[in-house]
């Protein structure tokens, strides 16, 4: 595997240099010099204070060299929850301490995650991931920092991502989602792509489609205030936890209510995703009509999504077995958007 190391200290990269060349080819450079003009690099390591303007601005600069490398881990201060938003923002698909372990940082870098049976995944898909976790990271973000959020830099992001699954199917979104990013990002990318070829099946007008694919963006974005131990867990949540957990769409609504270019649609669907037609869901306890349409996409994308996504504790989901689970939730889903989801979540 040859992996090329950025830092903005040399013993930090002398220190990552012993912990990886017995398993690894490497190239080193620091962070103000980073050119990354190699086609060849399977893995880029980024050890770089993200507090410090400079390191930031040198890695934009970079941005779209290492957009094509598949596997982006930035070493930061996790104490710092900013920090860790910031490396997703700048492209990262994992995230550890600034001193990880050798086991740890080789678990990242030589994972096991599903392959596409493509013979190769589209570099627009791998671009339009990038760009699309970039700008959820960015939402996060703001969220944390009081900011106001970029609802133009959403909607391009979506559109991007629609365009993709227009052009290349759902298949290879999938596997290039899964593949290259993880976690909250890795779900809210799934949840687009899924949303937008759900939508691209049932035939919605371009309008609507748009609708869809903010909607999917924006859906999580109450997790920003939710403790990355909790989201992160490697396991089933404890009741508290869970309760935690169950105040991100309220959040979410919260942070976006104030902003005049979401539409009442796409807030909805924000705060109502995981609402049931039987009235279990949260957290308003809605039922049957009082659950838009827009809504009820994007509760059936959410959960196939949540299903079949890469987790490093447990194996994925095959699409049917999901496929299945959903049918089984008769009388929570609408019964005829099931059956219209069968081909996406089958076949497409």
């Amino acid at each position: 595997m040859n992996v090329h190391l950025v830092g903005d200290d040399t013993a930090k990269l002398a220190l990552l240099r012993g912990m990886l060349a017995e398993r690894c080819s490497l190239t080193s450079e620091l962070i103000g010099d980073a050119d990354i003009r190699g086609g060849d690099i399977d893995a880029i390591v980024v050890s770089a204070d993200l507090r410090d303007v400079d390191n930031i601005t040198a890695l934009k600069e970079i941005s779209d060299r290492l957009a094509r490398i598949p596997r982006r881990i930035f070493l930061t201060n996790h104490k710092s929850r900013l920090s860790t938003v910031q490396a997703y923002a700048l492209g990262a698909t994992s995230v550890l301490s600034s001193t990880p372990t050798r086991n740890q940082l080789l678990g990242k870098l030589l994972d096991a995650r599903p392959q596409s049976n493509a013979k190769s995944v589209a570099a627009d898909d791998r671009q339009a991931a990038f760009a699309g976790a970039s700008c959820i990271a960015s939402m996060f973000a703001a969220v944390l920092g009081g900011a106001a959020i970029d609802v133009d830099e959403t909607r391009r992001a979506g559109k991007r991502i629609a365009d993709c699954i227009a052009e290349n199917g759902l298949s290879d979104w999938l596997a290039t989602v899964r593949r290259h990013h993880e976690g909250t990002y890795q779900h809210c990318l799934l949840v687009t792509g899924i949303t937008v070829d759900f939508g691209l099946s049932l035939g919605v007008h371009s309008t609507d489609l748009e609708r869809l694919y903010m909607a999917a963006m924006f859906h999580d974005i109450g997790k920003a205030k939710i403790p990355l131990a909790i989201l992160d867990k490697p396991g089933r949540l404890d009741t508290k936890e869970r309760a935690l957990v169950e105040t991100h769409p309220a959040a979410g609504y919260d942070a976006l209510k104030g902003t005049p270019a979401i539409t009442t649609e796409v807030l909805d669907a924000v705060r109502h995703h995981h609402e049931f037609l039987d009235g279990s869901g949260y957290p308003d306890g809605l039922m049957a009509d009082s659950i838009p349409d827009l809504t009820r996409i994007l509760t059936i994308s959410d959960i196939f999504s949540a299903l079949i996504e890469y987790r490093s504790y447990k194996p994925v989901m095959a699409r049917d077995k999901a496929y299945e689970i959903l049918q089984s939730m008769e009388g929570k889903l609408e019964k005829p958007l099931i059956g219209a989801f069968r081909d996406v979540a089958l076949i497409r």
